[in-house]
C-alpha cells in the first residue's frame, strides 16, 4: 500500500467512532489483504487497487456489499475471481475488524448507560452493537444553509 494511501485512510478514520477507529487500528489489514492478493496472483498495481477499495469500505466511503463489483471494475479482474477475493476479504478482514469493534463496544458499556433509543435501535437492528457507537463531534463548517431555494415554480406548476 502507498504511503499517500495510509495518510488519506487515517485522515478520513478521523471521523470515524472510537471503537471503529482502534477496531481498524488494530488489525493490519494491510498486510492480510497484500496476503489475499498475492494468493489470487494479483500484481503489485493491482494489490494497491485492491487496498484501496478495502481501504474505502473500512473508512466508509464505499459499501462492502459492492466490493467485488468495485474489485471487478477498479482491480479489472473477471467477476467470479473479484468474488472469490471479496468472500476471503470479508472472512479475513471485515469480520475480525467487526468481531474487535464489537468486543470494544461491548466492553465501553459496561460503564455506561445506553439511552432508550439506542436500546431500541439495538432490538430493532437485530443485535448490531455499533447503534451503541459515539461519533466524534463536527464543527458545523457552514451552519447556514449554501442557497436558499424558491419554491413558488413548484406550486405553480403543479397546482399545490
Amino acid at each position: 500500500m502507498t504511503d499517500r494511501l495510509k495518510e488519506k485512510i487515517e485522515e478520513e478514520m478521523k471521523n470515524l467512532p472510537v471503537e471503529t477507529r482502534e477496531a481498524i487500528g488494530s488489525f493490519d489489514w494491510g498486510k492480510v489483504s497484500e496476503e489475499v492478493g498475492k494468493k489470487y496472483k494479483l500484481s503489485e498495481s493491482e494489490i494497491n487497487d485492491m487496498q484501496i477499495e478495502v481501504g474505502l469500505v473500512l473508512i466508509g466511503v464505499a459499501y462492502g456489499e459492492a466490493l467485488a463489483s468495485s474489485i471487478e471494475t477498479e482491480v479489472g479482474v473477471e467477476k467470479k475471481l473479484a468474488e472469490k477475493i471479496a468472500v476471503e476479504l470479508d472472512q479475513r478482514v471485515f469480520k475480525p475488524i467487526y468481531e474487535i469493534m464489537e468486543q470494544k463496544i461491548k466492553n465501553g458499556l459496561k460503564n455506561k448507560n445506553p439511552t432508550w433509543k439506542q436500546n431500541v435501535e439495538f432490538v430493532l437492528s437485530g443485535g448490531d452493537y455499533t447503534v451503541f457507537q459515539e461519533f466524534p463531534e463536527q464543527p458545523a463548517e457552514n451552519p447556514e444553509p449554501a442557497a436558499k431555494i424558491d419554491a413558488s415554480f413548484i406550486t405553480k406548476k403543479f397546482n399545490i
